[in-house]
């Protein structure tokens, strides 16, 4: 009777012992990932997360440069949408209004709309005649602080795109009194402090500018 209880134990050790190599096999794929933030041990996941570090890691990141200004920009008027009309009729990535669009040489607003390299071209071009028209006030007033908004150049320039040139003189040489808020709300303020700080030493003034264009 002993002798069958000591071979019986022996089997369930041995297929205890293979049961927990069968698992060890199964489970042997886990990693543990560390970040600076968390640790998570995974098995199906990890390719996804390894995925996800690596974008991250190759993602180009604009910062605050000129192009990172336009994109910036282009996002909030349209979410970077060159196809887009709005209720009130402006157009395309940067929602220029067609009297703007006739001050800087363009007056065919359907192909303007159809042609993304225009878009581009015309937003540095009007970008150009704001930094001429707004000069003096950029000297006068950047690094000065109006309704608790510190004034950047980049700041300015967004807000002429939002307001016209004028309305930032106003604004600025109000010292914040005289403001300024387009059809949806959105104000010279605002599109001053959303904007601020990025590097648009890249535009130069120029008095006279019309952009060159090919029809096809």
């Amino acid at each position: 009777m002993k002798k069958n209880i000591g071979k019986l134990l022996s089997l369930v050790l041995t297929i205890s012992i293979l049961l927990a190599v069968v698992f060890y096999n199964n489970n042997k794929e886990a990693i543990i990932i560390k970040d600076e933030k968390q640790t998570t041990k995974s098995t199906e996941i990890s390719n996804d997360i390894a995925f996800y570090d690596v974008k991250e890691q190759y993602t180009p990141h604009l910062g605050k440069s000129f192009a990172g200004f336009k994109e910036a920009l282009g996002f909030k008027e349209s979410q970077n949408n060159y196809f887009r009309v709005n209720k009130f009729g402006y157009l395309g990535k940067y929602q220029f209004g067609k009297s703007t669009l006739k001050l800087i040489g363009i007056y065919d607003s359907n192909m303007f709309l159809k042609t993304p390299e225009l878009q581009e071209k015309a937003f540095i071009a009007n970008a150009q005649r704001n930094k001429w028209v707004l000069r003096r006030d950029i000297k006068r007033f950047v690094g000065k602080k109006i309704n608790g908004v510190e004034i950047t150049e980049s700041g300015i320039l967004a807000a002429a795109h939002l307001a016209g040139p004028g309305s930032v003189k106003k604004y600025l040489r109000s010292y914040g009194k005289n403001g300024f808020s387009d059809a949806f709300g959105t104000s010279v303020r605002y599109y001053m402090k959303k904007f601020s700080g990025y590097d648009t030493s890249s535009i130069k003034p120029l008095k006279k500018v019309k952009v060159k264009h090919s029809r096809a």
